[in-house]
This record gives structure tokens, C-alpha cells and sequence, in this order.
């Protein structure tokens, strides 16, 4: 009766995932109480954060969201956080929250807008090499300037357009389907080696952009979270931040861009492919279909997105409000002008982020465990026991490793106040000070791109919908991001390093 019962448990617990991964995640929540007191909480402490990578590399079998909450769950309750912690660090990035909330929602109604105009960029150059170099230095140029999950969100609305095109005529059926369940059975075997160069297509594209957002999100204050933080503790503006970071920050991007172009002409790592002709042939018909039947309303609407557009990028370089708070004036000026005033409609918009905004609060969970058991403070002591002309270089490296693992806004918010808490105490000069601050801030944004857990952008690609679409999975991603890796980062430290 007991084997008819646990088999009956497991069949309906976490759905349809693999029972192998049932098992797994049931043997984790099993073994943790017993490892917190066999081998105490530090250890199970990094026990736990390996076992919610495991459900995040495993996201195109099971949604994160659920495992992974049930670890945060289990982690309060025996005690290796608390709720005081958990609220802090979720306060601390409501800005972050705010941002999926609304920010994604906001480019949801620019679709068609941002369909039309890659569309003209994608069938105009025809050059995949000049095409990959674009999207990745327009990537990095726009997260310098507005922050990074809001340009992934527009690369990620552009490839579902696209892939939502191409599967309309080759299947012959709606899309609502397989965007819902990752599924491509409607497309026969004739259209299956389209399809399938199709998705390495669109992988490449994905993953130029979204290493692209790391590129520009380094160099300034607004790119990303931590880097306002950085500036606030040394009291560098904009243009300081930039000159001082420039040292490091430049000579990356301009490698990171030539790695752009080197991996799409050496065809390796899962980048080269081209856009089959077929497809081509398929957006070509559909651009001109578009183009033929666009009347004065559906114009009326593009123009009324390139203004919710201009005015957004304006908004986010002038700091008008918190970047949350201006995507939700993207989608009021939007939806109001364009005539979507029925609430189904504006609830298909909060689909897509709202799943991620969850699992965002459950890694918050995991970051809270991190700082209640310091996990992190014996590579911090360590680092700061060196030489201090060894410090920076160290300290690039221990960022790297740790933002590769868990949050870089978490741990460059650790580094930073443990530094400046040094300098308070006069145990280190001001300008050694500014040293370590700049290689806190590259060491956590650069190397970070080895996987999706060092950055939110990347683990937004990870969770979306056109992750499982176009088969992009955890270990996909990290083999796709591991040349920018070791480049990247090796060009990094050798800035930090050697001319600090």
C-alpha cells in the first residue's frame, strides 16, 4: 500500500517532469536536514546553492519556479535564513522587480513595431557576420544606456516574432500551442533541417545580444545594479564612472566584439548558422503581406510605438523615475492610445515576466541563505590578507567565480561594503580603494556570462518562452557563452592586473 501511495505522490508532484528528476529533488529535500546536522550550515549552505543550480540547468524539464522555491521553502523553515533576511534582500532589489513587472509588459506592446523593424534588418543584411556584430554592439550600446533585462526583453520579442512567422506557414497551425508547451510536432520532416538551422540561427543571434548586454552593462552607472551602488560608495557621476572603468571596460569590448566576429567565421561553439533560404523566402512573403495590408490604423500604431519607444529610451538616460516605473508610462501611453482597454488584453502582456518575477524572489531566498551563512567571507578574509598590489587582480578573479554561481548584484554588494568598510577603518588608502572598486565591478559583470546564474539578463533568457522553442538550455548556454568567457575574462583580468 506504501509503494501504491508514493508511486501515486510522485506521478502528480512537479507534474510531468522526468520521475528521475522527482526523485532527485525529493532526495534533496530529504537529505538537507540531515546534512544541516551532520556537517552544519556553512556546508549544506553550498550544498543548497548546487542544488538550485541543478534545478536552473534543468529548466526545459521542469520550470525552476517550483523546485527551486520548494529548497527556499525547506532553507527558512530549518533555519539557514530567515524572513527578515528574505525581506531585506527582496526590498533591497524592488527596483529589479519592478522592472519585470512592468518594463517587459511595456515592450510586450512594442511588438509589432520591433517585428517590423528587425525585420528590415534582418532580410536587408545578408552578411550573418555583419548581422551578429550588430545585434551584439546594438546589444551593448543600448545596456549602457537602459539596463540590460529590458534589451534582452526586446531581443527575446523580436526572435519570438520571428519564430512565430515561420511556424504559422510551415506548420500550418497557430502558434498558441507550441508557445506554450516548447513543441514543434505540427512541422513535418520536410521542413525539419529548415527548422532546426532556423533555431541555431536564432540561438546565435540570442546569445550575441545577450553577451552584449554584459559588454555595455560594465561600463556605467545605469548598465547595471551594482554599478550605481559602486559609484554611490566612492562618489563617482556618470562620466567618472565610465573614465575610471574605461581602463578595463574598453579593451573588453572591443574583444568581445572581435570574438563576435571570430566565432561566427570559425563556425564554432554553436554559432554560424545562416538563415535557410526557405525561411528567408517565408519573412520576405510575410514582410510583404505586412507591408500590403497596412492600413492608416495599423500605421496609427506603429507611430504611436516609436513615440512610447523614443520617449522610454529618453526616460531611462534622463532617469526620469525608477526603470519599472517608466515601463508601466510605456504601457499607459500604449495601451491608451492604441485603443487596448479590455483587461484580457493587458493580462497577455504580464505572461511572459510575471512566472520569472517568481522565480526571482526564490533566488533572492537562496542569496538571503548565502549572506546568513557567509558563505562567502572566508574568499573575501583570504583576498584581503594579500599583498595589496595582488589584491585587485584576486579580487577579480573571486568576483568572477562567485558572480558565476550566484547574483553579481549580491556579491559586488558583499565585495564592495566589505571594502569600504576597510577603507572606514584605514586599513587601506583611497586610491588602492578606487582600485579594488573597479576590479569589484568587472570582476562581478564580465566573467559572470559563464552562466546563466551571474546575471538576471541571462537567466531571463534561460526562463522565457523561447528558450525551449529554439532548444536553448542551461548547458547549451553555458557552451555558447565559454569562449566570451575565457576571453572576456582573461582580457579583464589582464586590465585589472596589470594597469591598475
Amino acid at each position: 500500500m506504501g509503494a501504491i501511495s508514493y508511486t501515486s505522490f510522485v506521478e502528480n508532484f512537479l507534474g510531468n517532469a522526468p520521475r528521475w528528476y522527482k526523485n532527485t529533488i525529493l532526495g534533496f529535500l530529504i537529505a538537507n536536514p540531515i546534512l544541516l546536522f551532520a556537517i552544519g550550515p556553512f556546508a549544506t549552505g553550498w550544498v543548497l546553492v548546487v542544488e538550485f543550480i541543478f534545478t536552473l540547468a534543468m529548466a526545459l524539464r521542469c520550470y525552476p519556479l517550483q523546485p527551486g522555491g520548494l529548497l527556499a521553502l525547506e532553507a527558512t523553515v530549518i533555519g539557514m535564513t530567515s524572513t527578515d533576511t528574505i525581506r531585506a534582500e527582496v526590498f533591497s532589489n524592488f527596483p529589479v522587480i519592478l522592472l519585470l513587472m512592468f518594463m517587459v509588459a511595456g515592450i510586450y506592446f512594442m511588438k509589432e513595431l520591433l517585428l517590423f523593424v528587425f525585420t528590415k534588418i534582418v532580410l536587408g543584411i545578408r552578411s550573418k557576420v555583419l548581422l551578429s556584430l550588430l545585434f551584439c554592439s546594438v546589444s551593448a550600446f543600448l545596456s549602457a544606456f537602459l539596463d540590460a533585462l529590458t534589451v534582452t526583453a526586446v531581443i527575446i520579442s523580436v526572435t519570438v516574432g520571428f519564430y512565430t512567422v515561420y511556424h504559422k506557414v510551415a506548420s500550418g497551425k497557430q502558434f498558441a500551442d507550441d508557445h506554450e508547451h516548447g513543441h514543434d510536432d505540427s512541422i513535418g520532416e520536410l521542413h525539419r533541417e529548415d527548422l532546426d538551422q532556423f533555431r541555431a540561427f536564432l540561438r546565435s543571434l540570442l546569445m550575441h545580444g545577450a553577451v552584449g548586454t554584459a559588454l555595455g552593462g560594465v561600463c556605467t552607472t545605469v548598465g547595471e545594479p551594482q554599478n550605481l551602488l559602486i559609484a554611490g560608495k566612492l562618489g563617482w557621476d556618470f562620466l567618472e564612472f565610465f573614465q575610471r572603468m574605461a581602463i578595463v571596460t574598453l579593451p573588453v569590448l572591443v574583444i568581445g566584439l572581435g570574438t563576435c566576429v571570430a566565432l561566427e567565421i570559425a563556425k564554432a561553439f554553436g554559432y554560424g548558422a545562416q538563415l535557410p533560404p526557405p525561411v528567408r523566402d517565408i519573412l520576405n512573403q510575410f514582410d510583404t503581406e505586412e507591408a500590403t495590408k497596412r492600413n492608416d490604423r495599423d500605421k496609427a500604431r506603429l507611430v504611436i510605438q516609436a513615440i512610447a519607444a523614443i520617449m522610454l529610451i529618453i526616460g531611462l538616460a534622463m532617469h526620469w523615475a525608477e526603470v519599472g516605473l517608466i515601463g508601466l508610462m510605456v504601457i499607459v501611453i500604449q495601451t491608451a492610445l492604441n485603443g487596448i482597454i479590455e483587461e484580457h488584453q493587458l493580462g497577455r502582456a504580464f505572461e511572459e515576466a510575471l512566472p520569472f518575477t517568481a522565480l526571482l524572489v526564490v533566488f533572492f531566498c537562496i542569496v538571503a541563505v548565502i549572506h546568513d551563512q557567509h558563505l562567502f567571507s572566508p574568499v573575501i578574509d583570504y583576498v584581503l590578507s594579500l599583498e595589496q598590489s595582488a589584491q585587485p587582480g584576486m579580487f577579480y578573479i573571486a568576483n568572477g567565480v562567485l558572480s558565476a554561481i550566484s547574483d553579481n548584484v549580491f556579491v559586488a554588494t558583499v565585495y564592495i561594503n566589505e571594502v569600504k568598510a576597510a577603507f572606514d577603518e584605514g586599513q587601506i588608502s583611497r586610491d588602492h580603494f578606487d582600485k579594488l572598486a573597479i576590479a569589484i565591478n568587472t570582476g562581478t559583470n564580465i566573467p559572470s556570462v559563464a552562466t546563466p546564474n551571474g546575471q538576471a539578463a541571462f537567466l531571463f533568457l534561460l526562463t522565457s518562452s523561447i528558450a525551449p522553442l529554439v532548444r536553448l538550455s542551461y548547458g547549451r548556454m553555458v557552451v555558447m557563452a565559454l569562449p566570451y568567457t575565457v576571453i572576456m575574462g582573461l582580457t579583464g583580468w589582464f586590465g585589472v592586473n596589470y594597469f591598475l
